[in-house]
């Protein structure tokens, strides 16, 4: 991202009254960034279930994900872009995606 020009942050909260941390913030646009971890976000394709402790696991998998979707909302109704990827999705196509938003090409 910072060869392609863009300015960000790094693991920085959006906003003080949420205590949440974005991977990538971009202040000006108001895009917030977080690449998800397949297995502490439930990835559909690559999220494997513990063999130990599988249900202490299995309720921290979800608290995550509806702590994501709040963390969403609420970014969303404060005017902030929102955007998640998966931690195996390509580089260079997620960095080609936050350009466009960060730019304004793409809504």
């Amino acid at each position: 991202m910072h060869a392609r020009g863009l300015r960000y942050l790094v693991d920085s909260p959006p906003e003080k009254s949420l205590r949440r941390r974005a991977d990538l913030l971009f202040r000006g646009p108001r895009v917030a960034v977080f690449i998800d971890g397949c297995f502490w976000h439930g990835c559909p394709d690559h999220h494997t279930v513990s063999r130990t402790n599988s249900s202490f696991w299995a309720e921290k998998v979800a608290r995550n994900r509806a702590r994501d979707a709040d963390t969403n909302e609420r970014l969303a109704s404060q005017g902030w872009t929102v955007l998640r990827f998966w931690e195996h999705e390509d580089p260079h196509a997620v960095a080609m995606v936050i350009e466009r938003c960060v730019r304004g090409m793409e809504s």
